[in-house]
Protein backbone atom coordinates (compact mmCIF):
# COMPACT_ATOMS: atom_id res chain seq x y z
CA UNK A 1 0.00 0.00 0.00
CA UNK A 2 1.21 3.51 -0.80
CA UNK A 3 0.24 5.96 1.94
CA UNK A 4 0.75 9.73 2.16
CA UNK A 5 0.81 11.06 5.72
CA UNK A 6 0.30 14.76 6.46
CA UNK A 7 1.79 15.75 9.82
CA UNK A 8 0.23 18.83 11.37
CA UNK A 9 2.67 21.55 12.43
CA UNK A 10 1.61 21.15 16.04
CA UNK A 11 2.33 17.42 15.85
CA UNK A 12 6.00 18.42 15.57
CA UNK A 13 6.11 21.58 17.69
CA UNK A 14 3.88 24.04 19.50
CA UNK A 15 3.95 27.83 19.63
CA UNK A 16 5.24 27.64 23.20
CA UNK A 17 8.07 25.17 22.54
CA UNK A 18 9.90 25.06 19.22
CA UNK A 19 13.26 23.80 20.48
CA UNK A 20 15.15 21.30 18.34
CA UNK A 21 15.23 18.80 21.21
CA UNK A 22 11.46 18.97 21.60
CA UNK A 23 10.91 18.55 17.85
CA UNK A 24 13.26 15.56 17.75
CA UNK A 25 11.34 13.92 20.58
CA UNK A 26 7.95 14.41 18.92
CA UNK A 27 9.18 13.22 15.54
CA UNK A 28 10.83 10.22 17.22
CA UNK A 29 7.45 9.24 18.66
CA UNK A 30 5.91 9.60 15.19
CA UNK A 31 8.62 7.35 13.76
CA UNK A 32 7.70 4.67 16.28
CA UNK A 33 4.03 5.02 15.28
CA UNK A 34 4.68 4.45 11.57
CA UNK A 35 7.46 1.89 11.94
CA UNK A 36 5.13 -1.09 11.76
CA UNK A 37 3.71 0.16 8.44
CA UNK A 38 7.19 0.27 6.97
CA UNK A 39 8.08 -3.14 8.42
CA UNK A 40 5.30 -4.80 6.48
CA UNK A 41 6.35 -3.13 3.25
CA UNK A 42 4.01 -0.14 2.94
CA UNK A 43 5.37 2.72 0.82
CA UNK A 44 5.28 5.97 2.81
CA UNK A 45 5.49 9.63 1.86
CA UNK A 46 5.26 12.50 4.36
CA UNK A 47 4.24 16.13 4.24
CA UNK A 48 4.17 18.47 7.23
CA UNK A 49 3.04 21.80 8.59
CA UNK A 50 5.39 24.55 9.76
CA UNK A 51 3.25 27.13 11.59
CA UNK A 52 5.13 27.20 14.93
CA UNK A 53 8.51 27.17 13.21
CA UNK A 54 7.70 30.05 10.83
CA UNK A 55 6.23 31.91 13.80
CA UNK A 56 9.50 31.50 15.69
CA UNK A 57 11.53 32.83 12.74
CA UNK A 58 9.23 35.84 12.38
CA UNK A 59 9.54 36.53 16.11
CA UNK A 60 13.34 36.30 15.94
CA UNK A 61 13.35 38.57 12.91
CA UNK A 62 11.23 41.18 14.71
CA UNK A 63 13.68 41.27 17.62
CA UNK A 64 16.99 41.02 15.81
CA UNK A 65 18.92 43.70 14.00
CA UNK A 66 19.12 41.60 10.83
CA UNK A 67 17.99 41.97 7.21
CA UNK A 68 14.35 40.96 6.81
CA UNK A 69 13.76 37.73 4.92
CA UNK A 70 10.57 37.43 2.85
CA UNK A 71 7.94 34.85 3.77
CA UNK A 72 8.69 32.53 0.84
CA UNK A 73 12.30 32.25 2.05
CA UNK A 74 11.15 31.52 5.61
CA UNK A 75 8.92 28.72 4.30
CA UNK A 76 11.91 27.26 2.44
CA UNK A 77 14.06 27.52 5.58
CA UNK A 78 11.54 25.63 7.69
CA UNK A 79 11.07 22.98 5.00
CA UNK A 80 14.78 22.22 5.20
CA UNK A 81 14.87 22.38 9.00
CA UNK A 82 11.86 20.14 9.64
CA UNK A 83 12.61 17.89 6.68
CA UNK A 84 16.08 17.21 8.05
CA UNK A 85 14.70 16.34 11.49
CA UNK A 86 11.95 14.12 10.06
CA UNK A 87 14.35 12.30 7.73
CA UNK A 88 16.89 11.83 10.52
CA UNK A 89 14.34 10.29 12.88
CA UNK A 90 12.55 8.20 10.24
CA UNK A 91 15.61 6.57 8.69
CA UNK A 92 15.88 3.75 11.21
CA UNK A 93 12.09 3.28 11.43
CA UNK A 94 11.59 2.78 7.70
CA UNK A 95 14.83 0.82 7.18
CA UNK A 96 15.77 2.58 3.99
CA UNK A 97 16.62 5.84 2.32
CA UNK A 98 14.70 8.96 3.36
CA UNK A 99 14.99 12.08 1.20
CA UNK A 100 13.66 15.56 1.87
CA UNK A 101 12.59 17.60 -1.15
CA UNK A 102 12.34 21.37 -0.73
CA UNK A 103 9.10 21.87 -2.63
CA UNK A 104 7.67 24.80 -4.57
CA UNK A 105 4.02 25.09 -5.48
CA UNK A 106 2.53 27.26 -8.19
CA UNK A 107 -0.32 29.56 -7.20
CA UNK A 108 -2.50 31.80 -9.35
CA UNK A 109 -1.65 35.51 -8.89
CA UNK A 110 -5.35 36.21 -9.55
CA UNK A 111 -6.42 33.97 -6.65
CA UNK A 112 -8.97 35.95 -4.55
CA UNK A 113 -6.94 35.10 -1.44
CA UNK A 114 -4.43 37.80 -2.38
CA UNK A 115 -7.15 40.43 -2.01
CA UNK A 116 -8.38 39.01 1.30
CA UNK A 117 -5.53 37.85 3.59
CA UNK A 118 -6.96 35.57 6.28
CA UNK A 119 -4.11 33.28 7.44
CA UNK A 120 -2.76 34.36 10.87
CA UNK A 121 0.98 33.83 11.36
CA UNK A 122 3.84 34.98 13.55
CA UNK A 123 3.93 36.69 16.95
CA UNK A 124 0.91 37.85 18.93
CA UNK A 125 0.40 41.61 19.33
CA UNK A 126 -1.71 43.83 21.51
CA UNK A 127 -4.15 46.10 19.70
CA UNK A 128 -1.79 49.09 20.00
CA UNK A 129 1.21 47.05 18.83
CA UNK A 130 -0.79 45.73 15.87
CA UNK A 131 -1.65 49.27 14.80
CA UNK A 132 2.06 50.08 14.55
CA UNK A 133 2.92 47.22 12.18
CA UNK A 134 3.62 47.78 8.49
CA UNK A 135 1.54 44.73 7.49
CA UNK A 136 -2.11 43.77 7.84
CA UNK A 137 -3.16 42.27 11.18
CA UNK A 138 -6.38 40.81 12.52
CA UNK A 139 -7.93 39.70 15.82
CA UNK A 140 -7.25 36.14 17.03
CA UNK A 141 -7.59 34.15 20.23
CA UNK A 142 -4.46 32.83 21.94
CA UNK A 143 -4.32 29.18 23.09
CA UNK A 144 -4.79 30.60 26.61
CA UNK A 145 -8.11 32.15 25.56
CA UNK A 146 -6.86 35.75 25.57
CA UNK A 147 -7.61 38.12 22.70
CA UNK A 148 -4.71 39.33 20.58
CA UNK A 149 -3.70 40.26 17.03
CA UNK A 150 -1.50 38.52 14.46
CA UNK A 151 -0.20 39.20 11.00
CA UNK A 152 -2.61 38.13 8.23
CA UNK A 153 -1.27 36.79 4.94
CA UNK A 154 -2.94 35.35 1.82
CA UNK A 155 -3.50 31.58 1.62
CA UNK A 156 -3.97 30.84 -2.10
CA UNK A 157 -4.77 27.37 -3.39
CA UNK A 158 -1.89 25.43 -4.95
CA UNK A 159 -2.39 24.53 -8.61
CA UNK A 160 0.77 22.46 -9.23
CA UNK A 161 3.76 20.99 -7.39
CA UNK A 162 6.86 21.97 -9.35
CA UNK A 163 9.06 19.11 -8.10
CA UNK A 164 6.43 16.40 -8.63
CA UNK A 165 8.39 14.53 -11.34
CA UNK A 166 11.38 14.25 -9.00
CA UNK A 167 9.12 13.12 -6.16
CA UNK A 168 7.52 10.46 -8.38
CA UNK A 169 10.94 9.20 -9.39
CA UNK A 170 12.11 8.88 -5.79
CA UNK A 171 8.94 7.04 -4.78
CA UNK A 172 9.32 4.67 -7.73
CA UNK A 173 12.87 3.91 -6.54
CA UNK A 174 11.57 2.91 -3.10
CA UNK A 175 12.67 6.08 -1.30
CA UNK A 176 10.62 7.46 1.59
CA UNK A 177 10.03 11.10 0.67
CA UNK A 178 9.43 14.12 2.89
CA UNK A 179 8.05 17.00 0.82
CA UNK A 180 5.47 19.78 0.63
CA UNK A 181 6.54 21.24 3.98
CA UNK A 182 4.35 24.11 5.11
CA UNK A 183 2.31 23.69 1.94
CA UNK A 184 5.36 24.37 -0.20
CA UNK A 185 7.03 27.64 -1.20
CA UNK A 186 4.35 29.62 -3.09
CA UNK A 187 5.53 30.87 -6.48
CA UNK A 188 3.93 32.49 -9.50
CA UNK A 189 4.84 32.44 -13.18
CA UNK A 190 5.83 29.89 -15.80
CA UNK A 191 9.46 28.96 -16.35
CA UNK A 192 11.34 31.42 -14.15
CA UNK A 193 9.12 31.50 -11.07
CA UNK A 194 8.98 34.16 -8.38
CA UNK A 195 8.19 33.61 -4.71
CA UNK A 196 5.27 35.49 -3.19
CA UNK A 197 4.29 36.58 0.33
CA UNK A 198 1.73 33.90 1.17
CA UNK A 199 1.24 30.64 3.05
CA UNK A 200 -0.29 27.68 1.23
CA UNK A 201 -2.46 25.26 3.20
CA UNK A 202 -0.41 22.08 3.52
CA UNK A 203 -3.53 19.90 3.38
CA UNK A 204 -4.28 20.97 -0.19
CA UNK A 205 -0.65 20.54 -1.26
CA UNK A 206 -0.74 17.09 0.35
CA UNK A 207 -3.76 15.96 -1.68
CA UNK A 208 -2.07 17.18 -4.88
CA UNK A 209 1.02 15.12 -4.03
CA UNK A 210 -1.07 12.09 -2.99
CA UNK A 211 -2.99 12.09 -6.26
CA UNK A 212 0.16 12.62 -8.33
CA UNK A 213 1.94 9.58 -6.83
CA UNK A 214 -1.20 7.39 -7.05
CA UNK A 215 -1.45 6.93 -3.30
CA UNK A 216 -3.94 4.37 -2.01
CA UNK A 217 -4.52 6.12 1.31
CA UNK A 218 -4.23 9.71 2.54
CA UNK A 219 -3.81 10.26 6.29
CA UNK A 220 -4.35 13.63 7.95
CA UNK A 221 -2.59 13.44 11.33
CA UNK A 222 -3.88 16.16 13.62
CA UNK A 223 -4.60 16.90 17.29
CA UNK A 224 -7.99 15.14 17.48
CA UNK A 225 -8.75 11.49 16.85
CA UNK A 226 -11.77 12.14 14.62
CA UNK A 227 -13.58 14.74 12.62
CA UNK A 228 -16.68 15.62 14.65
CA UNK A 229 -20.21 16.70 14.02
CA UNK A 230 -21.28 19.57 16.30
CA UNK A 231 -17.70 19.95 17.52
CA UNK A 232 -17.34 21.73 20.85
CA UNK A 233 -21.02 21.39 21.79
CA UNK A 234 -22.93 19.08 24.10
CA UNK A 235 -24.05 17.18 20.98
CA UNK A 236 -20.49 16.53 19.77
CA UNK A 237 -20.31 13.26 17.86
CA UNK A 238 -17.23 11.59 16.31
CA UNK A 239 -17.47 10.59 12.66
CA UNK A 240 -15.98 7.11 12.51
CA UNK A 241 -17.08 5.81 9.09
CA UNK A 242 -18.48 7.88 6.25
CA UNK A 243 -18.59 8.20 2.49
CA UNK A 244 -17.62 11.19 0.37
CA UNK A 245 -21.20 12.25 -0.41
CA UNK A 246 -22.25 12.33 3.26
CA UNK A 247 -19.11 14.20 4.31
CA UNK A 248 -19.51 16.70 1.49
CA UNK A 249 -23.04 17.52 2.68
CA UNK A 250 -21.69 18.16 6.18
CA UNK A 251 -18.91 20.34 4.77
CA UNK A 252 -21.33 22.40 2.69
CA UNK A 253 -23.57 22.80 5.73
CA UNK A 254 -20.72 24.53 7.58
CA UNK A 255 -20.08 21.65 9.95
CA UNK A 256 -16.28 22.09 10.07
CA UNK A 257 -14.32 25.14 11.20
CA UNK A 258 -12.30 27.15 8.68
CA UNK A 259 -8.57 27.04 9.36
CA UNK A 260 -8.97 23.86 11.38
CA UNK A 261 -10.89 20.77 10.25
CA UNK A 262 -12.47 22.30 7.15
CA UNK A 263 -9.35 22.27 4.91
CA UNK A 264 -8.55 18.70 5.98
CA UNK A 265 -12.02 17.47 5.09
CA UNK A 266 -12.00 19.39 1.81
CA UNK A 267 -8.57 17.99 0.87
CA UNK A 268 -9.68 14.43 1.70
CA UNK A 269 -12.74 14.80 -0.52
CA UNK A 270 -10.73 16.13 -3.44
CA UNK A 271 -8.25 13.27 -3.09
CA UNK A 272 -11.14 10.79 -3.30
CA UNK A 273 -12.67 12.71 -6.22
CA UNK A 274 -9.35 12.28 -8.06
CA UNK A 275 -9.46 8.49 -7.63
CA UNK A 276 -8.02 7.87 -4.16
CA UNK A 277 -9.22 4.73 -2.38
CA UNK A 278 -9.47 6.05 1.18
CA UNK A 279 -8.74 9.07 3.36
CA UNK A 280 -8.35 9.12 7.14
CA UNK A 281 -8.28 11.80 9.84
CA UNK A 282 -6.64 10.73 13.10
CA UNK A 283 -3.99 11.52 15.72
CA UNK A 284 -0.27 10.90 15.11
CA UNK A 285 -0.05 7.98 17.55
CA UNK A 286 -2.99 6.24 15.85
CA UNK A 287 -1.62 6.40 12.29
CA UNK A 288 -0.88 2.68 11.94
CA UNK A 289 -4.27 1.64 13.36
CA UNK A 290 -5.99 4.22 11.13
CA UNK A 291 -4.29 2.88 8.00
CA UNK A 292 -5.58 -0.57 9.02
CA UNK A 293 -9.09 0.89 9.32
CA UNK A 294 -9.24 0.58 13.11
CA UNK A 295 -8.99 4.23 14.21
CA UNK A 296 -9.87 7.75 13.17
CA UNK A 297 -12.44 9.01 10.70
CA UNK A 298 -12.49 6.59 7.75
CA UNK A 299 -13.65 8.23 4.51
CA UNK A 300 -14.36 6.22 1.38
CA UNK A 301 -15.55 7.28 -2.09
Amino acid sequence: MRTVIALGGNAIASDGDVTVAQQRARIGALADAVGELAERGDELLFTHGNGPQVGQLLLQQSRADAPERPLDVLVAETQAQIGYLVADQLESAVDGRVTTVVTRVRVDPADPAFEDPTKPIGPYYTESEAAEQSFETGPVTKPTGESAYRRLVPSPEPTAVLEIDEIRGLVADGVTVVCGGGGGVPVVGEGACEGVEAVVDKDHTTRLVASAVDADCLVMATHVEYAYRNFGTDDEEPIRETDAASLRRALEAGEFAAGSMRPKVAACLRFLDAGGDRAVITTPDSIAAAVDGDAGTQIRP
